[in-house]
């Protein structure tokens, strides 16, 4: 991908609970984007927040929650994400996906 070329922002909100297949969904999902030679991947755990379903979750002192809500964060070109939407849908039945446009400064590859 040249600098300064179009490329698009995928996220993943799930929870840390969410399972596919047995395994953490989310690993499961980092581990098939690396398997289809994506850029990168990044998993970011929210300490407070809710979801469809209006439950607050909480990285309270208190109150050691096991299903805080998680991002997966990906750019890459908008064909590898297109292509392979499908598929993630699948690992997050209860999650949220969405796609953006970016435009990528630096890449380095």
């Amino acid at each position: 991908m040249e600098l300064n070329e179009k490329a698009v922002r995928l996220k993943i909100y799930l929870g840390e609970s969410d399972r596919f297949q047995g395994r953490p969904a989310y690993q499961v999902v980092v581990e098939r984007l690396r398997a289809r030679g994506f850029w990168g991947a990044t998993v970011y755990r929210g300490i407070y927040g809710f979801g469809k379903r209006s439950l607050l979750h909480s990285a309270s002192v208190l109150r050691l929650s096991e299903d805080l809500p998680l991002i997966i964060e990906v750019v890459e070109a908008e064909e590898k994400v297109t292509a392979i939407v499908p598929e993630l849908s699948e690992m997050v039945k209860g999650g949220l996906i969405t796609v953006e446009d970016v435009k990528v400064l630096r890449h380095l590859g």
